[in-house]
């Protein structure tokens, strides 16, 4: 890290990021970066399990939270320059804003545990990563980060920015202050594409002029995209938007719920699942932990269980590290199961449905066993309904239109934004996972899951020699 030579009298260092090349960071960010809650995230990749169908993909979230700093910075640059053209209509960042709203970027994910998204997102096992409890456990004056942030005067606005208006503790900042980080299309997304393209190797090239399409609506104080210019449709501003949108689905479909990831994702979190209903494990033990170190909290913690408990947990465990994943053996999507995929989610999903999920593959095990003479471990993988929903939240100015609304209100105008919608309800899939890769077992397996999920589809044709 050398020093970089800027025009302020501000002093700033200069990292060398892959994806965005230089990027300059200020000494009060280089003292956040290394407390140990931020050195922590070098250890948590932003895939979670997606290295074991990616090899590439090993960048971090310590990674990822440099180059959303990054972004921001472009997007407030740009804000500030459209409103420098014409005073009247927009707001200007301060520096002392561009301070605050670079800090939040740059500690937006430090909550995060290892597999969160499985883990919160997808089993809603514990609260999700940017909740009220785990900002305000991160930035206590307990912890090493949240001395710093309160020795900088910090601490107070950041936790603003990243939590949700109402919350306890909280106090009112302009909306723009979180929209420039997060939203649909902000510095989280613009960030996390690219790199994520570039580590999976997948082609995609987000244009670097989208960072200039930003501008802050004075009356609402909402950060939006000028989609009007002399009462017309500006439509190549509006083709780039749908198209990151696109690329976003894109890459929800290839990457971030490619079927192998979901196999890797629900053996850990099965594992932690079975830790915490035997009280061995809690909430609060994975907050310290990477994506390397959680594994062997879960063994330690398998010794507590009970014997059968803590066989399952150290094999799913070692499964993980050797990819010896559990296979498909049904796949219930959507698209095939609308009628019943309520009634799905309503029984299995989260820990609510815990208890039913291990009766139906306690049934499905015992007699896939009775017919095969084959002990099988099954797994019923039940994602939220709503968890692929992406609604086109970013504020707009759309000619004819008075203020700024929400992109979403007009997608009756823009046909790709509907049918985007209901692709990324599509990608919901319901399925039934087994240890074994013997084609006549899974095949089993299937029969007997038909007979468990009645008026259920299943679309998964088992492949000789396995999935």
């Amino acid at each position: 890290m050398m020093a970089a030579p800027m025009a302020t009298r501000k002093r700033y260092s200069v990292m060398r990021d892959p994806v965005h090349g230089d990027i300059y960071l200020t000494h009060e960010e280089l003292r956040i970066l290394d407390t140990p809650e931020m050195q922590r995230m070098r250890g948590i990749k932003q895939l979670g399990p997606a290295f074991l169908v990616f090899p590439g993909a090993l960048h971090t979230r310590f990674d990822h939270s440099i180059g959303t700093v990054h972004i921001a910075q472009k997007m407030i640059d740009a804000i500030n320059l459209s409103f420098d053209l014409d005073p009247a209509r927009g707001i200007k960042i301060s520096d002392e804003e561009a301070r605050v709203i670079r800090m939040a970027g740059l500690l937006h994910d430090v909550t995060h545990i290892p597999f969160g998204h499985n883990i919160e997102d997808q089993d809603a096992l514990f609260r999700r990563h940017d909740s009220a409890y785990r900002y305000e456990r991160m930035f206590s004056k307990e912890t090493p980060l949240g001395r710093e942030l309160e020795a900088l005067g910090l601490r107070e606005d950041v936790f603003s920015v990243l939590t949700k208006p109402g919350t306890e503790g909280r106090r009112d900042v302009p909306p723009y202050w979180s929209q420039v980080l997060s939203g649909t299309i902000a510095a989280d997304i613009l960030d996390y594409l690219a790199r994520d393209a570039y580590f999976t190797g997948l082609r995609l090239q987000v244009d670097e002029r989208v960072h200039s399409y930003f501008k802050i609506d004075r009356a609402s104080g909402n950060l939006y995209i000028d989609l009007a210019k002399h009462d017309l449709l500006r439509e190549d501003i509006l083709s780039e938007i749908v198209r990151m949108l696109e690329a976003r689905y894109f890459f929800s479909e290839r990457v971030y719920y490619h079927h192998a990831k979901v196999a890797a994702g629900a053996l850990v979190a099965r594992a932690i699942d079975l830790l915490v209903r035997e009280k061995v494990l809690f909430e609060d033990d994975l907050y310290g932990t990477t994506d390397h170190s959680v594994l062997d909290v879960l063994v330690r913690a398998a010794a507590r269980a009970t014997p059968e408990t803590g066989a399952t947990v150290r094999d799913l465990v070692d499964r993980f590290r050797t990819r010896r994943l559990y296979k498909r053996a049904c796949v219930f999507p959507a698209y095939e199961n609308e009628a019943i995929q309520s009634e799905l989610v309503n029984k299995y999903f989260a820990q609510d449905g815990g208890q039913a999920r291990a009766l139906v593959e306690g049934r499905i095990e015992e007699m896939v066993r009775f017919a095969t003479g084959r002990s099988v471990k099954v797994i019923v993988y039940c994602p939220a309904k709503e968890m692929q929903l992406k609604e086109a939240r970013i504020h707009v100015r759309w000619p004819g239109v008075q203020g700024v609304n929400r992109l979403s209100d007009f997608s009756e105008r823009v046909p790709r934004l509907k049918d985007l919608e209901r692709s990324y309800q599509a990608l919901w899939k319901f399925y039934v996972l087994c240890d074994s890769s013997d084609r006549d077992v899974l095949m089993k397996v299937q029969e007997v899951a038909a007979t468990e999920f009645p008026g259920a589809r299943n679309v998964y044709t088992v492949a000789p020699g396995g999935s």
